[in-house]
């Protein structure tokens, strides 16, 4: 069986999968709510799969999978978030993640997706392989332009849209308003959005966000 690590900013959720995965054999051999005590941890234990939720917080979890890219680790991820967009899926694979699936899924289904993971294999949960191709039928600049973007420029996106201002999304991401600002600046001008209007319309079309969130 596999050496698992957990990321999900819900302890009760990863007990639950602590639960379900110790049950069938599955060693979690650790677990964290923040990117950055999961790098660590990574880096030290080299688990084979790390079960990485998007939404951390204020955080999102393509921080920690760009990282684990660019350190080049030999730990397979599996992508478990309620997060059903077309753009969080793309992004996801496109930045390295095998695997993808909802937490709506089965135990019976996330067993075999680790398992799947584990041997490299990519493994899409249901509905998800209709949003990956929901992704790669949408072309032209915009997506060029989104999937040139940091998890971090995503993140400063998110926040943007859904209506916090500099001083607050500077908070959140504990970084400086100046900062903020030259994160929205690039950002804007790499999408050629010229306002906040145009930014939360593009964000919609791309799938980041629902029409509801903004």
């Amino acid at each position: 069986m596999s050496r698992l690590y957990l990321v999900d900013d819900h302890a009760l959720m990863r007990d639950g999968l602590r639960a379900v995965l110790e049950a069938t054999g599955h060693e979690v051999v650790g677990e964290s709510d923040r990117p950055e005590p999961a790098l660590a941890d990574l880096l030290r234990l080299q688990p084979d799969v790390l079960l990485l939720d998007l939404q951390l917080g204020a955080r999102s979890g393509f921080e920690l999978l760009e990282q684990v890219r660019a350190r080049k680790l030999n730990t397979h991820v599996l992508v478990l978030t309620m997060v059903a967009r077309p753009g969080h899926v793309a992004r996801a694979l496109a930045a390295g993640a095998t695997g993808y699936v909802l937490k709506g899924a089965t135990a019976g289904e996330l067993r075999h997706a680790v398992a799947e993971v584990a041997q490299g294999r990519r493994h899409l949960g249901a509905q998800v392989a209709e949003l990956a191709a929901a992704s790669l039928a949408e072309s032209g600049q915009e997506e060029a332009a989104l999937a040139s973007l940091s998890a971090r420029e995503l993140q400063v996106i998110d926040l943007v849209v859904r209506g916090h201002t500099s001083a607050a999304i500077a908070e959140l991401l504990h970084l400086s308003p100046k900062t903020v600002e030259s994160y929205r600046s690039r950002l804007m001008a790499k999408l050629g959005v010229a306002d906040v209007p145009a930014l939360v319309r593009l964000a919609i079309r791309a799938g980041l966000i629902d029409a509801d969130d903004a």
